[in-house]
């Protein structure tokens, strides 16, 4: 068996002699030993060449991090144009023919605000090599420092080996892992072993507006997806105060359970295949509660239940509340207006028309319970869940990478993250669409002291890298 120079030995299943035919000619296991040889050579070079560029790649995301690209507020609107318009100069930089999309308008306190535009790039035409067209998203939430954190949130700062900053795992430090991964195939001299495609926005934080649009009534008609084999994603109210407070209390009980009445009714029934999993996946939750800076694990802190209640059963989030006093110092000011926030995860087989009804029905039977004098106003933005086959070639193809890597076994775990692009990617292209990560789950992504890992950092971009050249194999 050949040797992977330390790294991860060949599979008994690529060893084997095998017989295949593609477009007449007649391939053996010599094709599959060249591949093997020309794996144990160009990825420990690239990886080699990682290490020797990480300053490099900090002092970029560095750059990236200090540029306020915040979707939500109209100050920061001229930074997340900024934001696009470097990542099309580092694109360019490493080859790749770049377009920026208009994508229109949106209102805002009745005014029109004109969107960002949609960075959009391909990398490579060899119609023998598969494509991956890679989405990423460039805009990130608010953040001040006086939240919270321990340094200024939009001056990257390593501790302890992490990099904390706004936008450091979500979503600019993956989005440059594509950029460094593939500068390391340049910097040793080989080329891609796939094309790329790439739709980078940034609105997500903010709902992608436009850009579902721009994708099934732009890029798919115009042929932008034909030729793509994969996808990879690297990630109101009108009333007084009391009122608002009554109403948002009425919608989570203290274990995270909603309280909307047959909220759960159409979750998918739990079944055995799908129980064993959550036994078998490696996951602490002492070491996930010292992490989060918790007393106490809801659900008594059993891993199965904690697991299923992230994962599988949809979850809701109080955000905060708009136009309430929050400066420091005591404060008697009555605000005339407040705007309450939250949101729903929702689960396969929820659909968005069905949980919004449900939500409005039931916080209309609050307010009318309620009695109050005041007005009261709910409107909705929605997306639908999503998931995928695990056991897909392509999920196999970042399987082999991640053992590659981490020289472990990766688990397919769902997640209740929110990327409203990923069903019309999917939609769009027709293709399998793979979560592949960068960062860990304590990174505290939304949250004050966001950061990313330096080792999950580094190892990401090999990890894409290496998945860049697992892809590459799979039959076209």
């Amino acid at each position: 068996m050949p040797e992977w120079k330390g790294l991860v030995p060949l599979t008994r299943s690529h060893c084997e002699r095998i017989t295949i035919h593609v477009r007449g000619v007649l391939f053996s296991d010599t094709l599959a030993k060249e591949k093997a040889t020309m794996s144990e050579k160009v990825l420990p070079q690239i990886f080699k060449y990682v290490d020797q560029n990480v300053q490099v790649y900090k002092d970029l995301l560095k750059e990236a991090v200090a540029i306020k690209s915040v979707s939500s507020d109209i100050q920061y609107r001229d930074e997340c144009v900024r934001m696009v318009h470097w990542m099309q100069n580092k694109l360019k930089s490493v080859g790749a023919r770049t377009d920026l999309h208009d994508v229109g308008y949106q209102k805002i306190d009745g005014k029109d605000v004109k969107l960002p535009p949609v960075l959009v790039g391909v990398l490579g035409s060899d119609t023998k090599k598969n494509t991956i067209c890679v989405y990423g998203h460039l805009d990130v939430q608010p953040a001040l420092f006086s939240d919270g954190w321990i340094s200024e949130p939009f001056e990257l700062q390593e501790r302890d080996g992490k990099l904390y900053g706004r936008g450091s795992t979500d979503d600019k430090g993956p989005v440059l892992g594509w950029l460094h991964a593939i500068n390391a195939y340049k910097g040793v001299g080989e080329e891609l072993p796939v094309n790329l495609k790439f739709v980078f926005e940034c609105m997500e934080e903010s709902g992608s507006e436009g850009l579902d649009e721009l994708l099934m009534e732009k890029l798919k008609p115009n042929g932008f997806f034909d030729d793509v084999d994969y996808v990879c994603i690297s990630d109101n109210y009108w009333l007084a105060m009391a009122d608002l407070i009554y109403l948002m209390s009425q919608l989570v009980d203290k274990d995270g359970k909603i309280l909307i009445t047959d909220i759960y009714k159409s979750v998918a029934p739990l079944n055995e295949d799908e129980k064993q999993l959550y036994t078998d996946i490696d996951f602490d939750p002492e070491a996930y509660k010292c992490s989060i800076g918790a007393h106490k694990l809801a659900h008594n802190g059993v891993k199965e239940q904690l697991l299923m209640h992230r994962w599988r059963y949809p979850s809701l989030s109080l955000h905060g509340i708009e136009g309430a006093a929050f400066q420091p110092g005591a404060k008697t000011v009555i605000p005339g207006k407040v705007i309450g926030k939250f949101s729903i995860r929702i689960v396969p087989n929820q659909e968005p028309e069905e949980v919004e009804k449900l939500v409005f029905e039931y916080i209309n039977k609050k307010w009318a319970e309620r009695g109050s004098p005041n007005r009261m106003q709910i409107t909705a933005q929605s997306g639908r869940a999503w998931t995928e086959d695990p056991n897909h070639p392509h999920y196999q193809a970042a399987a082999r990478a991640t053992r590659l890597i981490y020289q472990t076994e990766p688990d397919m775990s769902r997640e209740g993250g929110s990327i409203p692009v990923t069903i019309t990617l999917q939609e769009a292209s027709g293709r399998n669409v793979l979560l592949l990560p960068m960062g860990a789950g304590d990174d505290m992504a939304h949250s004050q002291n966001e950061k990313l890992n330096t080792r999950n950092y580094i190892e990401g971009i090999k990890l894409f890298a290496a998945y860049l050249y697992e892809v590459g194999k799979l039959e076209k």
